[in-house]
């Protein structure tokens, strides 16, 4: 007499489905764990005060480009940024500062005085910079009138 025997043979095919199907899901709950670590900063921390005083701003472009362009030029040989101001500023008391502004990591941002030569220019060093993209902002006032510029910078 012969026993039906069941003759069914050993697969991992739904073993391998469902380990992928959890390392998957696993990955999806690691990589949104790490999203919500991440600090997500505006710009500015001040972003929102910033925007309503724009118009300000503006005012002040307008009147820095009235009195000629300011030239914030990076120099890699002199490993230096030069901020020159227009000679419509000869003879008059410019104060004001040089703020290094850097889009990735504010905490590596910077804010210099404006201490210019008799030439209406400064030299800021950049050899202990990081090297990347910065934003140079110059603000200064001079006869009672605040003025600005700006020049994004690439520093080799």
């Amino acid at each position: 007499m012969k026993t039906a025997h069941n003759n069914k043979s050993f697969t991992l095919w739904p073993y391998a489905i469902i380990a992928a199907i959890v390392l998957f899901m696993s990955y999806i709950a690691m990589f949104v764990y790490k999203a919500m670590q991440q600090d997500v900063d505006l710009v500015s921390k001040d972003y929102y005060e910033q925007e309503i005083k724009y118009q300000d701003q503006i005012d002040r472009i307008d009147r820095t480009k009235a009195a000629g362009d300011v030239a914030i030029r990076y120099n890699a040989e002199m490993q230096g940024i030069l901020v020159q101001l227009p000679e419509s500023f000869k003879n008059k008391s410019v104060e004001g500062k040089i703020n290094l502004f850097r889009p990735s990591n504010d905490k590596l941002d910077q804010e210099l005085p404006l201490q210019l030569g008799r030439d209406l220019s400064q030299l800021v060093e950049t050899a202990e910079i990081e090297k990347g993209l910065w934003k140079v902002r110059v603000s200064f006032t001079a006869a009672d009138e605040s003025y600005y510029a700006e020049q994004t910078i690439q520093i080799k």
